[in-house]
């Protein structure tokens, strides 16, 4: 039997990306002088990738210096977005997890900076429903290995992930967790353990495995 349900963030349980969009434009012309006008759509596509590689993604002709430079400023912007604002939250969440929470312990281990996770649960009040987080700039790690970490840390022994991108798909492969995918998010992948159209399928889902 599932002993736990390990949550990514952006695609799977809300979306940010209008608010991260105006908040690295914002960092961007700080920082250069130009705003590039980021839209959701491009940092919808950058979503479930480390935040250097997101860096080099969005801010091409940039040094590596110059990246953690950008990342740092646009980290500060978000961050101050996300005070006065929320992200769009998926149909359904939270008496989907208010059902879940019934039954499983759950979590959320999401590529993000320090602060963001923490972001998304004052936002929305949802922490409550959450017995622990993780992400990369907690450890300095990459997803499958921050999965791993929580897996060990609460002494799970069947839990299941549940992300939208092939990232997420490959770090549960590295971690050995049972992978859904949360196909009404940001990313297509080739390979699933189970798959649900709407967050509110996931209870269904779950009494299937």
């Amino acid at each position: 039997m599932v002993d736990g349900i390990i949550f990514d963030l952006d695609g799977t349980l809300w979306d940010a990306t209008e608010l991260v969009a105006v908040a690295w434009s914002r960092a961007a012309k700080k920082y250069t002088g130009v705003d590039p006008k980021f839209t959701k759509e491009q940092i919808g596509a950058c979503l479930g990738k480390l935040l250097i590689d997101i860096a080099v993604m969005l801010f091409p002709d940039c040094t590596k210096e110059q990246h953690q430079e950008l990342i740092e400023l646009c980290i500060e912007e978000e961050h101050k977005e996300l005070q006065v604002s929320s992200g769009v939250l998926y149909p359904g969440l939270e008496e989907t997890l208010k059902e879940l929470k019934k039954t499983y312990p759950l979590y959320i281990v999401s590529n993000c900076q320090a602060g963001y996770i923490e972001d998304f649960l004052a936002a929305t009040g949802f922490s409550h429903y959450f017995a622990d987080h993780l992400c990369p700039g907690d450890t300095g790690n990459p997803k499958g290995d921050n999965i791993m970490e929580i897996v060990e840390k609460h002494q799970m022994k069947s839990p299941v992930y549940v992300g939208d991108t092939q990232g997420d798909y490959e770090a549960t492969i590295k971690a050995k967790v049972p992978f859904i995918y949360a196909a009404y998010g940001f990313g297509e992948v080739e390979g699933y353990h189970k798959k649900i159209d709407s967050f509110c399928e996931l209870p269904t889902i779950m009494k299937e495995l």
